[in-house]
C-alpha cells in the first residue's frame, strides 16, 4: 500500500512495479459513483499520469460484487436539470482523462459495471473480466439516460444497432455477451482476475512508452476518420517516432539480441 493510502480512502492505489493498481473503495454502495469519488478518481489520475515511474494502470473496484455499480442514485434523486447537467459534465471530464492519460488503462471487471460502471469501462483502452461480470446501460428504467459518454462510446465501439438495444432495453447482459461485441478482450476466473489483469498491464508497460502514447493517440483520432485521413496520420506519427531516444533503443536491443530499455523518451 502506497505512503498516501489509507484504508477508507475512495481510490486505493497500489504500485506494481510500472504499473499502478487503481481500486474504487465504497463497497458497501457497490463503489457507486458520487462526487467525492469522481473527485479522488481525478486525483489519482493526475497522481499516476505524472509518474514516470507509471507506464500502465488497472483500475478495478472492491469487494467481489461489483467494479461501478452505476453512479449514486441516491445522491442524484433531487437533483435539478442545472445540477444534473454539471454532474454529468464532471463524469464526462473525469473518463476524459482516462481516455487521454498518455499512459494505458486497463479495465479489471470484477462484477456489476452498470450506468457509469460501463461507461467506466468504456473510457478506458481496454477491458478484462470476472466470468460473473455484468454489463448493461439501465439508465431508461430510471427515466433518464447515460450521461457519462455512454450513448456516445457505446455505439462507436459496438454500433448503433447494438448500442441501441442495450440503452433502450435497459438489459443487464452477461460477461459472455460482453466479450462476443468486444467491450472486454479476455474473460477470466474470479480468482485469477487482479493477477491476470496486472500481468498484462506489466507487459504493456515494458513497451516503449512514446510508441504506446503514439498508438493510443492515433487510433483515437482515426476511428472517426475517413480511412486515407487515418492513414496519413498513422504515417506522421510512424515517422516523428524515429525522432526518439526509445526507437533507437528499441531497434538496437533487437539487432543486439537484448531487453530494451526504455526510458519513456
Amino acid at each position: 500500500m502506497e505512503p498516501n493510502t489509507v484504508a477508507d480512502d475512495l481510490v486505493l492505489r497500489r504500485d506494481e512495479g510500472a504499473v499502478a493498481l487503481l481500486t474504487l473503495n465504497r463497497p458497501k454502495a457497490l463503489n457507486a459513483l458520487n462526487q467525492p469519488l469522481l473527485t479522488r478518481l481525478a486525483e489519482r489520475l493526475r497522481e499516476v499520469g505524472t509518474d514516470d515511474a507509471i507506464r500502465a494502470v488497472v483500475l478495478t473496484g472492491s469487494g467481489e460484487k461489483a467494479f461501478v455499480a452505476g453512479a449514486d442514485i441516491a445522491e442524484m434523486a433531487d437533483y435539478d436539470a442545472a445540477t444534473a447537467q454539471h454532474f454529468a459534465l464532471v463524469g464526462q471530464s473525469v473518463f476524459n482523462h482516462i481516455a487521454s492519460l498518455g499512459k494505458p488503462v486497463i479495465a479489471a471487471v470484477n462484477g456489476f459495471a452498470l450506468g457509469g460502471g460501463l461507461e467506466l469501462v468504456l473510457a478506458c483502452d481496454f477491458a478484462i473480466a470476472s466470468q460473473k461480470a455484468k454489463f448493461g446501460l439501465p439508465e431508461v428504467t430510471l427515466g433518464v439516460i447515460p450521461g457519462f459518454g455512454g450513448t456516445q462510446r457505446l455505439a462507436r465501439l459496438i454500433g448503433r444497432h447494438n448500442a441501441l438495444r442495450w440503452i433502450l432495453t435497459g438489459d443487464v447482459h452477461g460477461a459472455d455477451d460482453a466479450l462476443r461485441l468486444g467491450l472486454v478482450t479476455q474473460l477470466v476466473e474470479p480468482e485469477q482476475l487482479q493477477s491476470v489483469a496486472l500481468e498484462v498491464a506489466q507487459r504493456v508497460a515494458s513497451r516503449g512508452p512514446v510508441a504506446l502514447a503514439a498508438a493510443r493517440q492515433v487510433v483515437d483520432q482515426g476511428w472517426d476518420l475517413p480511412l486515407a485521413d487515418g492513414l496519413r496520420k498513422e504515417a506522421a506519427a510512424f515517422g516523428r517516432l524515429f525522432k526518439s531516444a526509445d526507437q533507437k533503443e528499441g531497434m538496437a536491443a533487437f539487432l543486439q539480441k537484448r531487453p530494451a530499455k526504455f526510458l519513456g523518451k
